[in-house]
């Protein structure tokens, strides 16, 4: 009998699985349900790339052509109603029952929702897949005044996107910086300097007390009981997992799916990765981890023979004419020094542990990442260099040294 490979959800870490699968394993039959009407997709363009053409094959994961290539069926507007593990099936909500050898669930998250007064109103947003952004783009109007609400990449990322299109922006942002898990002070204040100079209003330590209006949006009132109007709220403050469908089952669930390193949950016929997933008691919520964990499920779906090491986040962003790049752990409170200055006429600064680089944070651009990615990744030791007595220029030169 054929082995059935059936993937719950239509995202990258799926894609990269039933790819993982099937270099592997020629014969068996590999499905992916995905919800939506499209083939998967680049997520990251609905803010990177929110005024573009969203439904032309260039957002694709893969083209039509590879899935047919690789013998695997893709069945889109399919939504997934139950999990059985104690029968080995899924059943769609057109009460249909698929079985399987092995499960990949990849439902994802969900935008964290506002808990406040007003966020039911017509033109509050959020940008989680492409009816989101098509809803958004189809509302707005000429002069439209749009309140970003989060401060984070996601935030800055849509709020660029909205300011090149013509429309007026403010940034809110809870925390007293912007992009508080990938930035120091410096930076995040450079960064606010950046977009108040392109002219998006920026306000921090912000509470949102409520969104006002009838029917649509008219304004925002802060916890200070400050108001000021605008015609659409946008929101970005954090994900959370989409759990919803193994509720009931025997699958063990915390903040995420519960996964070991093989991304295996505790019924050995049913992994999960992606931003479902939790791994040591972390949902990571990266792309490029997603990736990875895609990957390794796939292969230990087959195989079960490799084991799920946390890359290294990196966070590449380009946006108000800024290209900088934030990689490793750059939480300062982590590191036994951090040390910055001037690379190349940018503001770099690196976070040191042990006399290994476990972080840094540059403004030099997405092409001097890898040196810096690669020091991280595979831990080079600073032993020898007076770390506080050189210049990030010359601590990098050693370390390129010691690469090679």
């Amino acid at each position: 009998m054929t082995k059935h490979y059936v993937i719950v959800g239509g995202g990258v870490a799926a894609v990269h699985a039933a790819k993982a699968i099937r270099d592997q394993d020629a014969e068996s039959e590999i499905s992916i349900l995905g919800e939506e009407s499209q083939l998967p997709y680049n997520r990251i363009k609905l803010t990177k790339g929110l005024f573009t053409d969203l439904h032309s094959e260039k957002v694709l994961i893969k083209k039509e052509k590879w899935y047919r290539d690789n013998r695997i069926s893709v069945k889109t507007s399919t939504r997934i109603r139950s999990v059985h593990p104690d029968r080995q099936i899924v059943v769609t909500e057109d009460g249909q029952s698929v079985s399987y050898h092995k499960l990949l669930l990849c439902m994802g998250a969900k935008n964290r929702a506002l808990s406040l007064e007003g966020f039911a109103l017509n033109n509050v947003h959020t940008l989680r897949d492409m009816n989101d952004a098509d809803r958004l783009k189809e509302n707005l109007q000429d002069g439209s005044h749009v309140a970003v609400i989060g401060g984070g990449v996601q935030g800055i990322e849509t709020a660029w996107a909205l300011h090149k299109a013509g429309y007026q922006v403010t940034v809110i942002e809870a925390f007293h910086r912007l992009m508080g898990r990938q930035l120091d002070e410096k930076s995040s204040q450079l960064l606010k300097e950046n977009l108040e100079q392109a002219g998006v209003k920026v306000i921090l330590r912000a509470d949102v007390a409520s969104i006002t209006g009838t029917e649509y949006v008219t304004g925002i009132t802060l916890h200070d009981q400050s108001h000021f109007s605008c015609d659409h709220v946008v929101y970005s403050i954090g994900i959370v997992p989409n759990t919803k469908l193994v509720s009931g089952s025997n699958i063990q669930v915390r903040q995420g799916i519960i996964v070991n390193e093989q991304m295996q949950t505790n019924d050995p016929h049913v992994y999960a990765a992606g931003d479902v997933a939790e791994i040591n008691g972390h949902v990571e919520g990266l792309w490029g981890g997603a990736i990875e964990q895609g990957r390794i499920a796939g292969s230990n779906m087959v195989a079960n023979l490799t084991a799920y090491r946390r890359a290294v986040p990196v966070t590449l962003f380009t946006a108000f004419g800024i290209s900088l790049f934030s990689i490793g752990n750059v939480d300062e409170q982590c590191c036994d020094t951090a040390v910055s200055g001037d690379d190349n006429g940018a503001y770099t600064r690196i976070y040191v542990k042990d006399n290994t680089m476990i972080g840094a944070i540059s403004w030099q651009g997405a092409a001097a990442s890898l040196g810096y990615k690669t020091a991280v990744e595979y831990g080079i030791s600073l032993e020898g260099i007076d770390v506080n007595g050189s210049s990030i220029e010359e601590i990098m030169a050693e370390v390129q040294t010691r690469l090679n």
